[in-house]
């Protein structure tokens, strides 16, 4: 009697199954890491410039008026970090655990700037 065939989903060397090797795993992340350095010290940048530029003076008498925010600038704080989780959820998926952590260390980072930039924008 003849055994049933096996079916390519469920075989161990099938892609679905495969993992990228540790070596990609870890360039992928080293690249991601530049690029998420770059970004973050952009963002921490742009928040200090904009925090010194909208500070009221200390010699003006004149009274604060009220500033709206628009919609894309609020997408844009918060866009951010939820893109990053995202990918950290993508990379986690992928089972690319070096690159999954450094995502979401990223993740982390990206809402405490949010937090900053709306702190600083409602105050």
């Amino acid at each position: 009697m003849a055994s049933p065939p096996v079916d390519d989903q469920e075989s161990p060397t099938s892609p679905r199954g495969e993992r990228p090797s540790r070596l990609i795993d870890v360039v992928v992340a080293l690249l991601l890491l530049v690029a998420d350095a770059i970004i973050v010290v952009v963002a921490a940048l742009l928040l200090v410039a904009v925090g010194l530029g909208t500070a009221p003076s200390p010699h003006s008498s004149r009274p604060e008026h009220a500033r709206d925010t628009p919609v894309l600038v609020w997408f844009v704080i918060w866009g951010v970090p939820a893109v990053a989780a995202v990918g950290a959820f993508v990379h986690a998926r992928l089972r690319m655990p070096v690159t999954a952590v450094v995502q979401g260390l990223f993740t982390l980072v990206c809402v405490l700037l949010a937090v900053a930039w709306t702190r600083m924008l409602l105050s």
